[in-house]
């Protein structure tokens, strides 16, 4: 099923949240494809893959209490990755219920899930696979509430308020991957 009908059937009813998500997806996706084009020149990579991951990467949003993105469910905002991997692993779509699970921030490890006490499974959720890095990666330059592509010292910034380990995670990523810019 097509990205945009997948998001339609979960979302009918939720104007606001459908906006919100595909208005947001549109931006990740367009990134990661360039991202993604640029790398598949010297390494092998699914681009068609990317773009339909990318576009269904925060599906699980509508089920946590995030009245600002339009969603009233019962369920913490850090838990969109793994209620969207739970909805698309229903729908057999297993690689992307995996960005959805592995694509909060630079990831999160067991060690960051207790930590932070956040309402999550213990399990290694960080990206593996290069289509997964990319998503997560695109997706740190977009925000669901503000306008506008964030600078790198923006995602920095953000990443570095979890860990100077997290920026790490994102530097070495934007240095395989910046060409983009």
């Amino acid at each position: 099923m097509p990205p945009l009908d997948l998001i339609s059937k979960y979302y009918d009813g939720h104007a606001m949240a459908r906006s919100i998500l595909i208005a947001h997806s549109h931006q990740v996706a367009r990134l990661a494809v360039t991202v993604a084009d640029h790398v598949g020149r010297s390494e092998s990579v699914d681009i068609d893959f990317i773009e339909q991951a990318a576009m269904l990467h925060d599906i699980g949003m509508l089920y946590t209490d995030t009245p600002i993105l339009g969603c009233h469910g019962d369920k913490p905002y850090i838990a969109h990755g793994i209620l969207g991997a739970e909805l698309l692993s229903k729908e057999n779509l297993p690689r992307h219920a995996l960005v959805c699970e592995r694509h909060i921030g630079v990831g999160l490890t067991v060690e960051d899930i207790k930590l932070q006490g956040l309402s999550l499974p213990l399990r290694d959720m960080r990206p593996q696979a290069l289509e997964e890095k990319i998503i997560a990666y695109a997706d740190l330059f977009f925000s669901k509430t503000q306008k506008g592509k964030r600078t790198t010292d923006m995602v920095r910034t953000s990443l570095a308020r979890h860990g100077q380990y997290k920026v790490k995670i994102f530097d070495s990523w934007h240095e395989q991957f910046k060409p983009w810019a």
